[in-house]
């Protein structure tokens, strides 16, 4: 089978990053990639800004070199979408429930709901083989008052649709990156092509501990100890409108669902050497804007620190809010903290470093948040405003993480 991807909500392109293994660009901005994989199709669209800085950021760094949607995906008429072998994405985790419409068919409940349904529809529309998908980790948590209800009911739609799925909650500290970032990857397989006869005569332990994509490219421990494996058969319920009202499910953070029915455990990586922040820092640059004044400091500091406030709940009672404190400045020895969108702005999650050369508080720079994301020096460097830099960062994957599924991937692809 030819090596075709759709990449999907494909922000700056870190899974085409990754597939490829793409270093650098050249003069021109264009990504220089292996194009092992060929990319015949991508998607991003914005909805909250007028600017569409991501898109423009894929497309100047890949040009023509597939057709690239700016477009509302649930605009896309999914029959116009070119056929493919791979479909990609990190979608956002959102509202799945299903309720039924006064007409007695399924509709979706909650307005947040129809991203992931966008991703069935293409799936169903196109048949799809194979889906590799990365979302947060607290997805299979969600929602607090329904534990598990929402991946339940992903795993249910993929089983409706023909696929099988395996799933492994990542940290990219555990695997060499110098980022400690925990990330679910969702691996789901047409039931129709070779690579499911292929695994047919292993059990759902096997494919989680040694023949499926994740254990393959990330080796992994069971879990001796009160490790309970917790089945689920999702054919139990009628629909996922039945799912919907009562389903709740411990899901753990290794899993596989084949034929609807679900296994899954707790695991624990092979140990890694991991990346230090400090090997992603700036050497010999100019960071004077990065600097730190004083009344940054303080304002850090108390953010950082440990404390214990007063509040009143909505009701007029007292309660005490409390947070411990945390490194201040971070450790440049150990990998960094989880990056958010929100990075370098004055808040308790926002990183603060010594200056190698210096020794003075800064933020990281924006080529830094790209280092810890391991995508290209400057590769956001787009035209976007500095601030649109570190969000692209925030909202990307560790593309690490793809190059070393990368292998495995593709042999089964070309196998089938």
């Amino acid at each position: 089978m030819k090596k075709t991807v759709i990449e999907l909500f494909a922000g700056v392109g870190g899974f085409r990053v990754g597939l490829n293994k793409i270093k650098n660009f050249d003069k021109n901005g264009k990504a220089i990639e292996n194009k092992d994989w060929e990319f015949v199709w991508s998607n991003q669209w914005e909805p909250s800004t007028k600017v569409q800085h991501a898109s423009d950021c894929y497309k100047l760094r890949f040009g023509n070199s597939g057709y690239h949607s700016n477009e509302d995906i649930s605009t896309v008429e999914k029959t116009n979408i070119p056929d493919h072998s791979l479909l990609v994405g990190g979608f956002p985790c959102q509202d799945y429930s299903v309720a039924r419409s006064l007409s007695g068919e399924k509709g979706i409940e909650g307005k947040k709901g129809v991203l992931f349904w966008e991703i069935a529809d293409i799936i169903k529309t196109k048949q799809t083989p194979f889906i590799l998908l990365e979302n947060v980790d607290r997805l299979l948590k969600s929602p607090a008052k329904q534990r598990g209800r929402d991946f339940g009911i992903m795993l249910r739609t993929f089983s409706d649709l023909g696929y099988n799925v395996e799933w492994r909650i990542i940290n990219a500290a555990d695997y060499g990156c110098a980022q400690k970032r925990k990330r679910i990857f969702i691996f789901a397989w047409d039931k129709n092509t070779k690579y499911n006869k292929s695994l047919s005569s292993y059990s759902q332990n096997d494919i989680m501990q040694n023949e499926g994509l994740f254990a393959k490219s990330f080796p992994l421990n069971i879990l001796l100890n009160d490790n309970k494996e917790i089945d689920v058969t999702l054919n139990d319920f009628k629909d996922t409108v039945e799912m919907s009202e009562t389903f709740q499910a411990n899901f753990q953070n290794t899993g596989i669902m084949i034929n609807g029915v679900v296994k899954t455990i707790k695991t624990t990586p092979v140990e890694n050497k991991p990346t230090m922040l400090l090997e992603v820092i700036e050497r010999g640059s100019i960071l004077d804007s990065y600097f730190l004044n004083d009344a940054q400091i303080e304002k850090f500091t108390y953010l950082k620190g440990r404390k214990k406030v007063e509040r009143m709940r909505t009701d007029g009672l007292p309660y005490f809010y409390s947070e411990g404190s945390m490194s201040f400045p971070d450790c440049l020895s150990l990998p960094a903290r989880t990056m958010l969108t929100s990075e370098s702005s004055i808040n308790r999650s926002t990183h603060v470093i010594h200056d190698f050369k210096t020794d003075k508080l800064r933020y990281i720079t924006p080529v830094e948040a790209e280092r810890l994301q391991s995508f290209p020096d400057n590769w956001t460097n787009s035209g976007m405003p500095e601030k649109r830099r570190y969000f692209m960062m925030g909202n990307a994957l560790v593309t690490t993480i793809i190059s070393q599924l990368e292998e495995t991937l593709s042999e089964i692809i070309t196998k089938c």
